[in-house]
């Protein structure tokens, strides 16, 4: 088989290289697909069904799977047909595949057109799929090699922040068949006039409105522009309300709307709890109890700030768990090397931001914990889709103090599920929680033991003289508890000891600086698409406080990136929220 894809996204060190070697190996499917079953006799569409080429039907069944998912089984069809689509679909649904395979489909076909190519000239992709993040870019371009595998001289490139620039440019300038993009990346190389867009055909936006809530949609906007007119279009989004509709408006002509899952999906599989703490210290201790069930068997705990994922982690890895933190302010490399030990189960525990948990698909994960709030009810949503993958079951956990329930009501109403009331034995709080975001219900009254719910977001959540504070103090179990600040020689992951190689305290853990490698700026009268990107990070924490203690973390960055820049043109959409590519 001689499949030349490019891998170019990754930093070239030897960890990474192993890493890149063994997701490449990794040909699962995820969600993307249905489990495979033996006894179980098909009783819908197979793919054989959809008018697929043999090439696509002989991977599909290379891993065992024949029967396809409803977004598959509707936007296969449409798609092949050449129609753009607007398909509203939940995560875990199958979208992947959904773009990915007519994709193929098309590239399949103009293969004659390819051979009478002038030879040496760069002719830019046919398909071209932007994602907000790095790690559904790496995802999608893993399941470009999965269904592409019998696709002789498939070349696929993944163009990606927080890496060096010179790879991506070595890959742009060769022949190339689908293109896998951030959008402040993508634009940064079209700005150096390396990324040539004017031969795509098929232009796809995966998770539209993750790329919207980011700050992307001027990015968007001018990468579409120098696109053909006549490209087709296929919008993925779990919305299709608000900006995002108006920019598929836009974008897309004569456009079929697929509905698959709104964000009403009840993922019947996937059971939700919502514990109510009194304090920061109830609730590390609700947190540590659940973490130490014997059901989990993996675990993503989600924080609201990348500040808090890198303390939580060095908390837990204290207490003796596998644990790393994931967020954007990583290098690429190293998150790559912590998705690849979640994959392996090197890892039980990943504390991340929503942000950098997007494109996680990782089938053992069986709990989803929600330490710190989401920002939207619609993050609420893809954070409860990490688990319960392909049809599995799972258990969304909600840890909530007081000032969270009117979140947590806004979420209830979003999804318009109540998310059941649940107690651990010795941990029962002292509040309860009111009928609504409003209060306690008319006449109710609080029972014996029990304290009136009272709205106290004024006060101040972290570092506070109470019980269980950051800073230990009492008995609460705060963040830090009763820890030696800067005696830790834990290695990598949170394992035990010995398992990873302590780095040296005076350079970052191998990562080369994510913009060390980038090119000068354009010169003379080439035209310009919109100057250097900003680079935004999740939620900021408060203030500019420093993490506690002095020992270095493996969920800490190797490098520190500047401040973030004016984006382009200056101005400011509704609803445009922080970017990370």
């Amino acid at each position: 088989m001689n499949h030349d894809n490019i891998h170019d996204s990754i930093d070239a060190s030897p960890l990474d290289a192993l890493a890149q070697r063994l997701q490449s190996e990794d040909t699962g499917h995820g969600a993307d697909l249905p489990q495979a079953s033996a006894a179980a006799e098909p009783t819908g569409p197979l793919f054989s069904d959809l008018g697929l080429n043999e090439a696509l039907i002989a991977a599909l069944n290379d891993s065992g799977y024949t029967q396809p998912t409803e977004v598959q089984v509707r936007a296969i069809p449409a798609a092949m047909n050449g129609a753009d689509l607007r398909v509203a679909s939940s995560t875990g649904s199958g979208k992947t595949a959904a773009f990915m395979l007519p994709a193929l489909e098309r590239i399949l076909a103009a293969r004659g057109d390819a051979k009478r190519r002038e030879k040496g000239k760069v002719y830019g992709p046919r398909v071209l799929i932007l994602a907000p993040t790095r790690e559904l870019a790496l995802q999608v371009a893993k399941a470009a090699d999965t269904y592409g595998r019998h696709l002789q001289g498939l070349r696929v490139a993944t163009v990606v922040g927080g890496v060096p620039y010179g790879a991506q440019l070595k890959a742009l300038r060769g022949p190339l068949d689908v293109l896998i993009a951030t959008p402040g990346r993508l634009l940064d190389h079209m700005n150096n006039g390396a990324a040539i867009l004017a031969n795509v055909e098929v232009l796809v936006l995966d998770e539209a409105d993750r790329m919207l809530d980011m700050g992307f949609i001027d990015d968007i906007e001018i990468i579409a522009q120098q696109t053909p007119e006549n490209r087709q279009t296929l919008m993925f989004s779990a919305t299709f309300a608000g900006h995002v509709g108006k920019l598929a408006e836009r974008l897309t002509r004569n456009s079929q709307m697929i509905d698959v899952a709104s964000h009403t999906d009840r993922h019947d599989n996937i059971e939700q709890r919502l514990h109510l703490a009194d304090t920061l210290g109830h609730k590390n201790d609700l947190l540590d109890h659940l973490l130490t069930t014997k059901e989990v068997d993996q675990a993503v705990v989600f924080t609201s700030t990348q500040r808090d994922a890198d303390m939580l982690a060095d908390r837990l890895a204290d207490m003796g768990h596998a644990v790393a933190a994931l967020h954007g302010g990583l290098p690429q490399g190293r998150r790559t090397r912590v998705l690849q030990a979640l994959r392996m189960k090197q890892l039980k525990i990943l504390v991340a931001t929503d942000v950098a948990a997007r494109g996680i698909d990782v089938p053992t994960i069986t709990h989803v914990i929600n330490y710190g709030m989401p920002m939207k009810p619609e993050d609420y949503v893809h954070r409860i889709g990490r688990t319960g993958r392909a049809g599995r079951a799972g258990l969304a956990i909600t840890i909530a103090e007081r000032r969270d329930i009117p979140m947590v009501r806004r979420i209830e109403r979003f999804t318009t599920q109540r998310i059941p009331e649940s107690t651990i034995a010795g941990l029962e709080p002292k509040m309860r929680a009111p009928s609504d975001s409003r209060g306690p219900a008319r006449g109710g009254k609080p029972a014996p033991g029990q304290r009136q719910y009272r709205d106290d977001r004024g006060a101040p959540r972290f570092g506070a003289n109470r019980e269980g504070g950051f800073g230990g103090g009492g008995n609460g179990g705060g963040y830090r508890g009763s820890r030696d600040e800067g005696s830790s020689d834990r290695g990598g992951f949170g394992a035990p000891r010995g398992d990873f190689a302590p780095r040296q305290a005076d350079r970052p853990f191998g990562d080369r600086p994510s913009y060390g490698d980038r090119p000068a700026k354009p010169f003379g009268d080439r035209p310009t698409f919109g100057g250097d990107r900003p680079s935004y990070g999740d939620r900021p924490a408060f203030g500019d406080k420093k993490p506690f203690g002095g020992k270095p973390s493996f969920g800490k960055p190797g490098f520190k990136a500047g401040g973030p820049k004016p984006g382009f043109g200056g101005n400011k959409r509704p609803g445009q929220g922080r970017r990370e590519d």
